[in-house]
């Protein structure tokens, strides 16, 4: 169980860092001002709406304006990781050092149950002393 634990936890941990390292771009098309599409791969699918832009120059009709844009963002990933513990203070290292420790052994097991009065033996009943007493438990 534990070590599917650490398998699950470790797996877990390779995909933050990989995610963290890559850049990706996301293209998104607008119609106005809603959103017709987004996509990570590939250019965003248009609306169909785009006004063409005629290449004659003689033309002198008045072109309206555009509703459609399109955005490009940009994630980019991070370049350096920290490699080295000891690039952190001494301070830092201590907290850090103790607690992993102190996690570790959060969740390690007795191997053997203790148990504290095994080698004591029983006093010798000489008398009933609930019966001396007069204390009867009902």
């Amino acid at each position: 169980m534990k070590s599917l634990f650490t398998q699950i936890i470790g797996f877990l941990l390779a995909l933050v860092v990989m995610f963290s390292t890559v850049s990706y771009t996301i293209d998104s098309h607008y119609c106005g001002d809603q959103l017709v599409s987004r996509s990570l791969i590939q250019k965003a699918v248009t609306c169909g709406m785009e006004i063409k832009k005629e290449t004659s120059s003689t033309c002198t009709s008045i072109l309206k304006s555009n509703c459609c844009r399109n955005e490009t963002s940009i994630v980019k990933g991070q370049k350096e990781l920290q490699n080295s513990f000891f690039d952190l203070s001494f301070t830092q290292q201590a907290i850090c050092t103790t607690f992993t420790i102190s996690y570790l052994n959060l969740f390690e097991g007795l191997e053997n149950t203790i148990v504290p009065f095994k080698d004591y033996r029983a006093p010798l009943v000489v008398k009933s002393i609930h019966k001396i007493d007069e204390v009867y438990i009902i």
